[in-house]
């Protein structure tokens, strides 16, 4: 018994008081159809009721109540066909009742932003991708880092990335270089957001180490060269998100100074400074690092005045930067489920919907970007984040299927089925409008890059990036894997751009400006339903839909070319044509299409 309840709009619709929702079957009669629901914890079930032919499907419609105790509201659906039950939920069918995390859900406020889903984002390690002033640069030498023992380097632009001083290394990259190559970003390439790694005051390269939360580093432009930058980024339609540091800081941030180099009594240095209870010491007076690392005193958020000083005071960090002349558009969290009070996570979802209020105060369409490495269903289930850095639900399945590499680099070996069924659970477990809004990527500047750990394989690295555009969830690009940049883990991922185009990729390129010009002229792919159609073999097939469109993404990771048969008769789309992404005409036969796929490669039937 096949059963589908595609999560959007006509299949779903809000009301103010009920939820309508559609289940279609392959077959109409002969069949008891509810709906169960939780409203005040409570089990109810509503009868559905049969609403006639959908295409090929059998359309059975119910309402039922939000609800108001709980968010979000969670139900699935129960079908008896000859005392058998079949049960669907969120994560795919059930021949018994399903547990309560597998279960659809859906939030009745608190949505993320729809401009989210959207865009096309570009993440920008700030000194590695275009200098634009080189009087900025840093100088070798220039000031002491950290300790002192890790000398300021300042490095040729492409020159090879050194271990051995792998944060206070510097290439002149800044953000007037980023604003001078916007054209290439936004015409030539089709990106329509950019993310940021840290930009503020440092003494490192990456940033992570904030010494001061209200300027902008003067070796990247200082704060006037980041209102000119969203200036110009607003003014072309475009979005911009920064990196948010929050749960620690430098050990030279004034706060803390523990070197002495600041005109402050930090809480380092004696129990009677003000910012002593900012952060947390044991009896033997050492504080606590982020993961263990002392460089990086973890920020205590007890401490009522942090709280103002971040995030609810009228000039607080987060406030700040969200007003003109910068009105940043949203804000991504560095390791934002190890922030709380004390030296660990306490309270920490309290904290996560503290930041969501503040950013909502400042802008009702700001989008909260959280950074989890690992499975993050928690923060996402509409009250905290609105999406994640999505490396559990995405970049590490698509991994270990193309790269037979897990998240620790070792070997990993994921059949197609095992793939759809990961991503299943992982979309499963939080709203739909969660998932549209989750920040897809391949790699970033904390993993090796895609294309180095498929060996430089052009056709796997193309499968990846169809498989980044057209799955559910918002794209992110790391600055020159459009190019085909390599790099091995940190510090070997965040090379210089390399800005020699006779050097460039030109398949790999064009590839991407391929995908996300599709992505763009199909609605379906960046806001539509999903449903898997084939996962076996070396083959995998799903659909993205809405009620007027339909992509049809098929790909094979597999040496031999493979002839596929997908199920369309599955898909409730009004579809008079289907042609190829290159407008080939395809002819449909009775509820089927059939593709074939080359080897290593992919293909994408559209109908509307």
């Amino acid at each position: 018994m096949f059963l589908l309840h595609p999560q959007i709009a006509p299949w779903l619709i809000r009301g103010s008081e009920a939820i309508h929702v559609v289940l279609l079957a392959e077959r109409g009669h002969g069949l008891t159809v509810q709906l169960r629901c939780e409203p005040d914890n409570e089990t109810r079930f509503f009868d559905m009721r049969y609403a006639g032919r959908e295409g090929e499907l059998h359309r059975f419609e119910a309402d039922f109540p939000w609800d108001h105790s709980n968010e979000p509201t969670i139900y699935c659906f129960k079908v008896i066909e000859n005392a058998r039950q079949h049960w669907l939920a969120a994560d795919g069918q059930h021949p018994r009742i399903p547990h309560r995390e597998q279960m659809f859900r859906i939030n009745r406020t608190d949505t993320p932003p729809a401009w989210v889903c959207e865009q096309i984002f570009y993440q920008i390690f700030p000194d590695r991708f275009c200098q634009g002033d080189p009087g900025l640069q840093v100088k070798t030498d220039e000031y002491l880092y950290g300790d002192g023992n890790s000398r300021i380097v300042a490095k040729a632009w492409g020159e090879p990335v050194s271990p051995t001083y792998p944060a206070s290394e510097f290439y002149g990259g800044d953000l007037i270089g980023i604003q001078n190559r916007l054209d290439y970003l936004q015409k030539e390439l089709g990106v329509t957001a950019l993310y940021l790694n840290p930009i503020f005051v440092s003494g490192s390269n990456h940033k992570y180490d904030t010494e001061d939360y209200y300027n902008v580093d003067a070796h990247l432009g200082g704060n006037a060269a980041l209102a000119t930058l969203s200036t110009e980024l607003h003014h072309r339609g475009m979005r911009l998100i920064l990196d948010a540091v929050v749960n620690h800081t430098a050990t030279n941030h004034p706060w803390f100074n523990l070197y002495g180099r600041h005109d402050a009594l930090g809480a380092a240095q004696s129990p009677a400074s003000p910012w002593r209870h900012w952060y947390t010491f044991d009896q033997a007076g050492h504080h606590f690092g982020w993961n263990g690392y002392q460089s990086l005193p973890v920020l205590n958020y007890a401490a009522e005045e942090l709280q103002k000083q971040i995030y609810a005071d009228d000039n607080a960090v987060l406030r700040h930067w969200m007003r003109p002349p910068y009105s940043i558009d949203g804000w991504r969290f560095d390791v934002m489920h190890m922030l709380g009070e004390g030296p660990r996570a306490k309270n920490n979802a309290y904290y996560a919907r503290a930041f969501r209020q503040t950013l909502r105060e400042e802008n009702p369409e700001a989008y909260f970007l959280g950074e989890h490495f690992n499975e993050a269903s928690r923060w996402l289930q509409g009250d905290q984040e609105d999406g994640a850095m999505n490396y559990y639900g995405f970049a590490h399945p698509v991994r270990e299927w193309l790269a037979g590499m897990d998240i620790s680099y070792t070997s990993a070996t994921l059949s197609t089925h095992d793939f759809s069924i990961w991503l299943d659970s992982a979309r499963g477990r939080i709203p739909y409008e969660n998932q549209l809004a989750q920040f897809n990527l391949l790699d970033s500047h904390d993993t090796a890059r895609f294309f180095t750990l498929v060996g430089a394989d052009s056709n796997a690295m193309k499968l990846a990036v169809t498989l980044l555009l057209t799955y559910p969830g918002t794209p992110c690009i790391y600055y020159g894997d459009e190019i085909g940049l390599e790099g091995g883990q940190d510090p070997d991922c965040r090379r210089c751009f390399d800005w020699e185009r006779a050097h460039w990729n030109r398949e790999l390129l064009s590839h991407y400006q391929k995908m996300i010009a599709l992505r763009k002229q199909r609605a379906e792919l960046r806001h539509g339903a999903y449903r898997a159609l084939a996962a076996a073999g070396d083959v995998f097939a799903f659909a993205r839909f809405t009620q007027s469109g339909v992509s049809l993404v098929a790909l094979n990771r597999g040496s031999e070319p493979h002839t596929l048969r997908l199920p369309i008769w599955q898909i409730p789309a009004q579809v008079e044509t289907w042609h190829t992404a290159d407008n080939e005409p395809i002819v449909a036969a009775r509820g089927w299409i059939s593709v074939t796929l080359p080897p290593r490669g992919d293909a994408l039937l559209l109908g509307g």
